[in-house]
């Protein structure tokens, strides 16, 4: 057991490396090529950061593991809002744009809401299986198109970017194939050795990814929250970890399910239910106190609720 834990582990770091190589690689290609710093922010950048939560969501699926996919999209975007967002305003109050408040937040409630709805064939239309379909995978990406959309004329408004390093192209290149390949094996550690230790501890494989594997791919997500914060763009931190969880639903679980179908298990609508009200929490704290921010007491309030919660699902 602590083998494979120690092989998840080193998995997960490889991972996390991979999809930075990945990223820095085809940024800087993109930008000798001539694109913008916005486009290549909105893309590159934002699908990088995707990249460790897909790579195990598709590879799950591939061996048949639908429910550490599912179980890894709903746990990231958890610990994206109590555990991300928490540990960002313990730093320091969390300022939020009204766009993010008003739009971004709405449009991720969305889409827990309709992973519970599509999820639910047979409660909501008495099927005898529960599965996302490809039809309901078509639907997310269609969803993740309008988002892309919006963001891009957003961000081409507002005149904001992200800052790209270029390297030499022999560099670029290396950084880049180098990166793929560490995604690819970092994802395939994680998923053997996640089920693994499913299996001799006597755990779910939802269970797995709803906090070790989930915990992990977000690790991108928790450093450029600590990042943005420690460089006064407080701001960009709730951008940042909303825009993961419309990416997460929308594009991961979208292209996953429209690779090949994804069974949904009725276990799975309890940790949906409860990253919902964790949607509407924030949405709600926005009002609250110091409007359209995110003060240390509310912050301290997510990690509570994360740990009480992870505590709950363990207990399970």
């Amino acid at each position: 057991m602590l083998f494979s834990l120690f092989l998840l582990l080193i998995g997960l770091t490889i991972l996390i490396f991979g999809a930075d190589f990945m990223v820095r690689g085809s940024a800087s290609m993109a930008k000798k090529w001539g694109v913008s710093a916005i486009v290549i922010g909105l893309t590159v950048v934002a699908f990088g950061t995707s990249a460790p939560e897909l790579i195990v969501s598709l590879l799950s699926a591939k061996d048949g593991i639908t429910n550490l996919a599912i179980a890894n999209v709903i746990g990231s975007n958890l610990a994206n809002i109590l555990l991300i967002l928490g540990i960002g305003a313990m730093i320091t109050d969390l300022k939020v744009k009204k766009g993010t408040t008003f739009k971004e937040i709405p449009f991720a409630l969305l889409g827990i809401c309709l992973v519970a709805i599509m999820g639910n064939d047979a409660l909501l239309n008495g099927q005898a299986q529960n599965v996302l379909t490809r039809s309901d995978g078509i639907a997310f990406l269609a969803f993740f198109i309008i988002f892309i959309y919006y963001t891009y004329g957003l961000s081409k408004a507002s005149g904001e970017g992200d800052d790209v390093e270029t390297f030499s192209w022999v560099k670029s290149i290396v950084y880049f194939f180098c990166g793929i390949a560490g995604l690819i094996i970092g994802g395939k550690l994680i998923v053997t050795n996640a089920v693994n230790l499913a299996t001799l501890a006597g755990m779910s494989e939802a269970l797995i990814g709803l906090t070790i594997v989930a915990i992990g791919t977000s690790l991108p997500e928790l450093a450029t929250t600590i990042v943005a914060v420690r460089k006064g763009h407080t701001d960009l931190a709730i951008g940042n970890a909303i825009g993961s969880n419309i990416f997460n639903v929308f594009w991961i679980l979208g292209l996953t399910a429209t690779v090949t179908p994804l069974p949904f298990d009725t276990n799975a609508n309890i940790d949906v239910l409860f990253t919902t009200i964790a949607t509407l929490i924030l949405f709600c704290v926005m009002f609250l106190g110091k409007k359209h921010k995110l003060t240390r007491i509310e912050g301290v309030s997510f990690l509570v609720l994360y740990f009480g919660y992870m505590a709950f699902a363990i207990l399970r």
